[in-house]
């Protein structure tokens, strides 16, 4: 008689309760991938040898999300993994994203591995854009404050200040006594420089004020004073801080009888006449009284029109800001690390990398909720969130583990059962080897 078949058995439910121990022990673990037994049974000359364990296979099946409330806690919506950079150097892969900000500003997990992503494209430049596409490097938060930018500093069509309005055509600038009109015609007069009593008297029908800032981050009064002077056209003086910048930054606004600013064949608008179809605001350092550099900026008001209604101001920004100090850290679904500071800027200071492999089931279960690449799960496919077979990334949230626990406890009762079986089966032989040893 063999005893080998129930041997086979019994090795074979005993690695399946070891992995069904493994999955109950972690139904708890974020990020957790549950694993299942494959059996194979073994024959020799068509007779049966019994069984043997055939593979373990991992499922990496969706575990749950769910909210943490942790703004560095993050979740995988969808395939992939984070790619994490271990103490010793080595490279890991992970479905847990709970992350920590270490005093210099890396982000860890609790074993200590720093998660990697895209970094900034010029590393002596802490505010330039995220290098797209290139190796992925150990993501670091700096702790720099963000210096101020003055208005019109910037690139692009955005630069300087943006404003729409629209001016109240119904003004009769024809009505000998402008002052008894409904529409009341104001009057100021502004200085032209702090140190001299000289002025000049400002005539308008509306006026509006808004903030810029100089090089210095300091916050400098603008005020527009637009007075209409014939049919369909405006002139606009600007002060300073209530200084008056000077006539070489007055223009003039020209509409079409439909109300929009007078456009060419192009669709170029030219009917703001002055300084390239822009108003360019120039003040002096000196005016400024800072120690700032010269103030200069567009200032674009594409899309003002001129109708019937009361003249007001609908839209205005300006790209300046004054300094700010980090006070948060948030990341978005694109994996992107955003720099939150006091002035209300946001700033990237990287993007976290996703992984896919061809074959998942092929890694390595290494521990600490991490795996290693190996032959099987073919090469590493690094890209950005939602791109290919990568997901996006979930913050303030974590992938519970995917062990069904219920489940887990039945095939534990089975594999129970199917140990006693074959411990019944070395029983039974045993007794029938007892009787003819006695005959």
């Amino acid at each position: 008689m063999s005893f080998s078949q129930a041997l086979s058995g019994l090795s074979a439910q005993q690695a399946k309760l070891a992995v069904t121990g493994n999955n109950i022990a972690n139904s708890q673990t974020v990020g957790f991938k549950g694993s299942n037994v494959q059996f194979a049974d073994v024959y020799a000359q068509q007779i049966g040898l019994g069984t043997r364990v055939a593979a373990t296979m991992q499922d990496f099946t969706q575990g749950n999300i769910e909210s943490s409330g942790r703004n560095l806690d993050l979740a995988i919506a969808g395939e992939g993994f984070f790619r994490f950079q271990l103490p010793n150097g080595d490279i890991g892969y992970s479905r847990n994203g709970q992350l920590n900000l270490t005093a210099d500003g890396r982000l860890i997990n609790s074993q200590g591995a720093q998660i990697m992503g895209y970094g900034l494209s010029d590393a002596n430049d802490l505010f330039s854009p995220i290098a797209q596409g290139g190796a992925p490097v150990p993501i670091s938060v700096p702790a720099d404050d963000m210096p101020a930018r003055a208005t019109g500093s910037s690139e692009g069509e955005n630069s300087g200040v943006q404003a729409v309005y629209n001016l109240d055509a119904s003004i009769d600038v024809n009505n000998a006594d402008l002052r008894n009109q409904a529409e009341v015609f104001n009057s100021l007069e502004a200085k032209q420089d702090e140190d001299n009593d000289a002025v000049t008297e400002i005539n308008y029908h509306y006026s509006n004020s808004f903030t810029v800032y100089d090089s210095l981050g300091t916050a400098q009064s603008v005020t527009a004073y637009f007075e209409k002077t014939g049919e369909n056209a405006w002139s606009v003086k600007t002060a300073v801080n209530g200084i008056y910048t000077g006539i070489a930054n007055d223009f003039a606004l020209k509409f079409k009888s439909d109300g929009t600013l007078e456009r060419n064949g192009d669709g170029d608008i030219i009917g703001v006449e002055g300084s390239d179809r822009s108003a360019i605001t120039i003040t002096s350092a000196d005016a400024l009284g800072t120690g700032a550099n010269d103030l200069t900026f567009n200032f674009r008001l594409a899309g003002t029109t001129q109708f019937s209604n009361s003249s007001t101001n609908n839209t205005l920004s300006q790209d300046g800001y004054t300094s700010g100090s980090l006070i948060g850290v948030t990341i978005e679904e694109d994996g992107t690390v955003m720099r939150n500071f006091s002035n209300e800027q946001t700033v990237a200071a990287g993007q976290v990398a996703m992984v896919s492999f061809r074959n998942p089931e092929g890694l390595n279960p290494s521990g600490d909720n991490l795996w290693s690449a190996t032959g099987s799960s073919g090469p590493e496919l690094v890209g950005a969130p939602g791109t290919g077979q990568r997901g996006l990334v979930q913050a303030s949230a974590i992938e519970t583990s995917n062990v069904d626990l219920a489940r887990e406890l039945v095939d534990m009762i089975v594999a129970q059962r199917a140990y006693q079986a074959n411990s019944q089966t070395i029983s039974t032989q045993d007794e029938l080897l007892q009787t003819i040893i006695n005959i």
